[in-house]
């Protein structure tokens, strides 16, 4: 069983729909989920905001946040989750912001990956990786990896 089969099962046991919002992974874990068969009755949509107008004009991301903090922060990664939850049928939401690389900067280096989790009813998660300097289609196919597997904790 795929990851992706493995969450959409236990989405189904939990009555929880899913949504998106992707920064540098770019639909990646939209299209995995997407990928398992039957997938249409626990996945509501994905949003791909990768530009900062993108994360503030579709998702709500706060202007103030981006310049506080940076696309590239656990604050952001949260505003996206709970703007895809808001703007959603969604129960649940995962959201990643990052740097896929190339173009890292020592503050913010290649392999670097916020996550944010909302949920109906339950404090907004967050949390951050450094997968590490592994190339970007690493980086990004560990990055959808890691949020399908954070979906599958959080309805275990």
């Amino acid at each position: 069983m795929t990851r992706a089969e493995a969450l959409l099962a236990r989405a189904r046991a939990a009555g929880a729909v899913i949504a998106t919002a992707e920064s540098c992974t770019g639909g990646l874990i939209a299209g995995a989920i997407t990928d398992a068969a039957g997938s249409s009755d626990v996945f509501d949509r994905g949003f791909v905001t990768y530009s900062n107008a993108a994360k503030v004009q579709m998702l709500g991301v706060r202007d103030a946040t981006v310049a506080a903090q940076g696309a590239v922060s656990e604050a952001v990664a949260a505003e996206m989750a709970e703007g895809a939850l808001a703007r959603s049928d969604a129960t649940l939401a995962v959201a990643v912001t990052g740097v896929a690389g190339p173009g890292a900067s020592e503050a913010k280096p290649e392999g670097l990956v916020c996550f944010g989790l909302a949920q109906s009813g339950r404090a907004t998660a967050t949390e951050t990786l450094r997968f590490g300097a592994l190339g970007r289609a690493a980086v990004r196919a560990a990055t959808v990896d890691y949020a399908l597997d954070l979906l599958i904790t959080r309805l275990s």
